[in-house]
């Protein structure tokens, strides 16, 4: 291993780092990376920055840079959630992570029938191009990397950021950030889709051709295990199920004749940091280096860049509690800390408030303090994967690196060879769904019979708790949301407005790469909910089979 020690210590040595002069509190220098007495490192560990990843895709770790805190934010209207991300960017936060409420998520205008009583409720109602428009005023969209949680209008959603760059003069070859765009993962767990699978894989495959010429900074699909986990997947599911889609995702743009070393280094994922504090880094750890293996040996990626896997990371929202709230404090810094230690590239701490409804300014700023503290005062940035060695984390590792693989040979079994094929089929024949609600029960019964201990609440509780103090949503923001989508439709171009759909369904009725139609009726002020319907039209909807 004396040539990859040397590989790594000449690329170490010439990329930058935030200081030359790592000390732990007492002034002892802090060393670049550990490695055993003997210098030998097995292969399957290997070095940062080189194959397999186990140790992280970069050489110099946090030591070159720290990771990315990207607090997700989004609320009310677009002036309130506009007010919170200039906050947030003044506190120190690096990245803006963008929340949309329950209609925008189902690709519903504000005024549809359907969004009653749900406009700005769980994160930001965004209905046009001039609600995006809007939402970044002030922020150049050139100088801050946006990462937007949207799935089935993702598209639409990602057009409307187009037109705002536009208005502002950015060119979009500069645009920096993530949209998370996993349709997958949807019909395993989350359950917000539009259209049946095939058309929305269409359009993920359209995105990720078209960014790859026009927007080739931004990460066009966020591979996302956070939802799949937090549906009841244990460690090994949530890995396994988010990289099988990661495959299938590969498997399509390959279908379409894309290049795996050009599109693949713009796909990234998002995983859950549970509390299960080594179990997740041993998670973290796999997932790279499965990624690593799958991309050279099965799919033929040969830069190195292709073969790395990225992710961003949010605390378990199901691990907090809404008895003794402030105990969420802990939790959530626990979770983070297990994130650090596993190599995220970014990283999103949940409010404490978070289980009763979107997180007040106060407890919002407390979740960014979290990820400071460990950024600025614990010392885990100092050295690489401090973790890397040690016996337990090693064995961790490989133990959920095999569980992964026997379920990857599953999916495989169900399409025939193909991990495409094997997820459709195990979404049509709810096999995945089953698999998180045999797990979710399985927890639920250690729970009830305090096999599993969650503090607050099935032990050390305490009765009389004072109500917290949490957000509240106005009513008159889903009316006030309602008379701008009124005013925008009386002022615009009417005509072209439906001319521009009238394209889009009609090249979603042939082969044509449907994002430069969905930018055209953006441009045209058509709503989001006027584009999905146009789509719809030709694609149809979806309705999950039934389950006996």
């Amino acid at each position: 291993m004396a040539d990859q020690y040397d590989k790594w210590r000449a690329e170490y040595n010439s990329g930058n780092r935030r200081s030359d002069d790592f000390k732990t509190l007492s002034f002892e220098d802090v060393p670049a990376l550990g490695l055993p007495k003997d210098g030998e490192v097995p292969a399957e560990v290997g070095y940062p920055g080189q194959y397999p990843y186990t140790r992280g895709i970069h050489a110099s770790g946090y030591r070159g840079r720290a990771w990315t805190m990207r607090q997700f934010a989004g609320f009310a209207s677009v002036a309130e959630t506009n007010e919170r991300f200039h906050h947030l960017l003044n506190e120190g936060q690096g990245g803006l992570s963008v929340a949309f409420d329950m209609p925008t998520l189902m690709g519903l205008d504000a005024d549809d029938p359907r969004s009653l009583g749900e406009v700005g409720h769980c994160g930001v109602a965004v209905s046009s191009s001039d609600d995006m428009v809007d939402l970044f005023a002030g922020i150049p969209l050139n100088e801050v990397s946006v990462s937007m949680t949207i799935n089935g209008p993702a598209e639409v959603l990602f057009a409307f950021l187009l037109v705002a760059a536009e208005e502002q003069g950015v060119d979009w070859k500069r645009l920096r950030g993530t949209l998370q765009n996993d349709i997958l993962k949807e019909y395993i767990a989350q359950k917000e889709w539009i259209y049946p699978p095939e058309p929305h894989i269409r359009l993920i495959v359209d995105m990720i051709e078209f960014c790859g010429r026009e927007v080739p900074e931004w990460n066009t699909i966020s591979i996302s295990g956070y939802h799949i986990r937090e549906a009841g997947a244990t460690a090994a599911q949530e890995l396994a199920f988010t990289l099988a889609d990661g495959f299938a995702y590969v498997e399509a743009c390959q279908r379409r004749g894309l290049d795996v070393d050009q599109f693949v280094p713009r796909l990234s994922f998002f995983f859950d940091a549970h509390i299960d504090f080594f179990e997740e880094i041993g998670k973290f750890r796999a997932a790279r280096r499965i990624w690593a293996r799958w991309m050279r040996d099965r799919y033929g990626a040969v830069t190195d860049r292709a073969q790395k896997l990225r992710f961003h990371t949010q605390t378990a929202g199901v691990s907090l509690t809404a008895q003794q709230p402030e105990n969420n404090i802990v939790r959530t810094a626990v979770e983070a800390l297990a994130a650090v230690l596993g190599g995220t590239q970014s990283l999103h701490t949940n409010a404490m408030d978070e289980v009763f409804a979107l997180p007040t300014t106060k407890n919002a700023e407390i979740a960014l303090r979290t990820q400071q503290i460990l950024a600025e005062e614990t010392g885990v940035a100092s050295t690489i994967d401090p973790l890397g060695g040690s016996w337990f984390v090693e064995e961790m590792t490989d133990r959920i690196e095999e569980q992964a693989e026997e379920i990857f040979a599953s999916i495989e079994r169900m399409g025939s060879g193909s991990m495409l094929d094997g997820v459709l089929h195990g979404i049509e024949e709810g096999w995945f769904q089953s698999a998180l609600a045999d797990s979710a029960y399985e927890f639920e019964k250690a729970l009830n019979s305090g096999d599993r201990v969650i503090v607050g609440v099935n032990k050390h509780a305490k009765d009389n708790e004072p109500p917290l103090e949490i957000l509240r949503i106005s009513p008159e923001i889903e009316s006030a949301q309602r008379e701008k989508l009124a005013r925008l439709r009386g002022a615009r171009d009417d005509a072209g407005v439906q001319s521009a759909l009238q394209k889009l369904r009609i090249g979603a009725d042939g082969d044509a790469n449907l994002m430069e139609l969905i930018v055209e009726a953006a441009r045209a002020r058509a709503t989001l909910g006027e584009i999905t319907a146009a789509m719809e039209e030709v694609f149809g909807g979806y309705r999950e089979p039934p389950r006996v």
